[in-house]
């Protein structure tokens, strides 16, 4: 077998059977493989931040690596912010990158880059593989490292000549380690801090903490010790509604983290790393705790912080604690449009089981206390600060539900134009997504960013924050994109749109004027 072939049943050994891909002449041969062997599900995405993002939204829901296709080192650059995104929500995708031919790369044709240099800044495994021999052996080690606990992004670079050469030989990968168990010392002394000062003491929940059996482990913990909860501000993946706790988050907001986290004088970090602001601010400190507060590490990122709030209930002698009732479902709002009046028309409507993919920046702040009665659904964060990945991690995040799940993006109106060409994906691929577009017509979040760096704004600059000149018109884009779509001004409209799309086994979008 060629190379090209021997990758693909590589891939497909070791459970890697969904690739986002936009390819281009170097990776024709990996296509060819994909259209001769059977088993690869292959979506096709108009713009590579859009395929990266798409497997991003993927691995949250399937909880398994997709691979992407992207184009020589171009392709790479412009899959990089949404690849940067994953990385920081530690979700686990294999990159295929198509490269020039081996002896091509003397001659410094066009699309020649330093695709292994812009690799490493969003991968944490980067391989180019040489020789068609050796191609099974190194995609079955990045499909290993991807799995890596809680997940990783391994970038493999093919260049075009390793596909078509002859001699591939097809391999499978190895179980990836298991994560760095966290010591008994650690747990006996993140129960003595607690048993001493539970009251005075805050459990910061990250990655899989946030999930189910987390919430259930950390509840129990906080009722046997007095301790308050939290959910880092970049989780990227949270259990919400009925029956998962009424978990919020650290604000974004400087002065508000601030004031949130003042009085704790312990914190325990629970695959959380210490809260940090996103920005320098002047005349404020970069981290969000007490100078006093003594920070504890329970487990790193990179450890089962799961299994190690079960050591630590299991030190405490905590007894099971049931997750408090979040009370009856709110009725949908009315009126004109309002972040609270959104969010309880959500929780009203809200199919059961749903997957929530939420880019509303400024807008949606104050979303989780109006959602905690929904049913239980997930909702998924940008965790990594780059904006534009709303869409396509919904659209991923359907694919990855197997289309079985309606999925909700809440999505401001400027970061959406960064990753537009994900409703034609929608579309193509027929997947129950609704799309609510938040649309003030203007970069509302840095608006506020100027008062908090202490900048002035004059005509120019809030000329450059402005989208509504000329306005963007939504329901257009959409349709153009195969989407339907309609507007609404006010809550009633809003769900009425809601609870059609919410019947349909297709994309909608909702043009929200707010």
């Amino acid at each position: 077998m060629n190379g090209a072939h021997s990758l693909v049943k590589t891939l497909l050994a070791s459970g890697v059977d969904t690739c986002f891909a936009n390819p281009g002449t170097s990776e024709m041969h990996f296509v060819a493989a994909l259209d001769q062997i059977p088993g690869m599900k292959c979506v096709l995405g108009l713009q590579e931040n859009v395929v990266t993002g798409m497997a991003d939204g993927y691995f949250r829901i399937a909880r398994k690596p997709a691979c992407t296709l992207l184009h020589c080192g171009p392709g790479l650059a412009n899959g990089m912010g949404n690849l940067h995104n994953a990385r920081r929500a530690r979700s686990a995708i294999v990159n295929i990158v198509g490269d020039q031919a081996t002896y091509h790369r003397p001659h410094d044709a066009p699309l020649t880059a330093d695709t292994a240099g812009m690799a490493q800044t969003v991968s944490q495994w980067v391989r180019a593989s040489e020789h068609a021999a050796q191609l099974g052996r190194d995609a079955a080690q990045a499909v290993q490292a991807a799995r890596t606990y809680p997940g990783q992004i391994a970038t493999l670079i093919l260049p075009a000549n390793v596909s078509w050469d002859e001699g591939g030989e097809a391999s499978r990968a190895d179980e990836p380690p298991a994560p760095p168990a966290v010591g008994g010392h650690v747990i006996e002394r993140t129960a003595r801090t607690l048993r001493a000062h539970g009251a005075d003491t805050l459990i910061l929940l990250a990655g899989p903490a946030v999930l189910a059996e987390g919430q259930r482990l950390a509840w129990r913990i906080a009722q046997a010790t007095g301790a308050a909860l939290l959910g880092d501000y970049v989780t990227a993946h949270v259990a919400r509604g009925r029956g998962r706790l009424q978990l919020e988050r650290v604000p974004y907001a400087m002065d508000a983290a601030i004031a949130a986290l003042r009085r704790y004088k312990h914190i325990v970090l629970v695959n959380a790393k210490p809260p940090v602001g996103f920005f320098a601010y002047p005349g404020m400190p970069s981290t969000q705790y007490a100078p006093d507060a003594q920070l504890h590490v329970l487990s790193r990122p990179d450890q089962d912080g799961v299994q190690a709030l079960q050591d630590l209930a299991r030190a405490l002698d905590a007894p099971e604690a049931e997750i408090p009732d979040p009370g009856p479902r709110p009725e949908a709002a009315t009126g004109a449009p309002t972040p609270e009046g959104l969010a309880q028309t959500l929780a009203a409507l809200m199919p059961d089981n749903a997957i929530v993919s939420d880019e509303s920046v400024s807008f949606g702040r104050g979303f989780y206390r109006h959602t905690h009665a929904a049913p239980a659904h997930d909702w998924l964060h940008l965790a990594g600060g780059a904006i534009g990945d709303g869409m396509p991690v919904a659209t991923g995040a359907a694919i990855g539900a197997g289309r079985q799940r309606r999925v909700v993006n809440l999505q401001a109106d400027g970061s959406a134009m960064y990753s537009l060409q994900s409703l034609w994906t929608q579309a193509r691929e027929r997947l129950p997504v609704t799309t609510i577009i938040l649309n003030n017509s203007k970069y509302n979040i840095l608006i506020g960013e100027y008062r908090n760096v202490g900048a002035v704004p004059g005509d120019t600059a809030m000329s450059m924050l402005d989208l509504g000149n000329p306005s963007l018109e939504w329901t257009g884009l959409a349709r153009a994109m195969g989407v339907e779509a309609a507007s609404a001004t006010t809550l009633e409209q809003c769900a009425d749109l809601m609870k059609s799309s919410f019947a349909r086994d297709t994309p909608f979008l909702i043009d929200l004027r707010i």
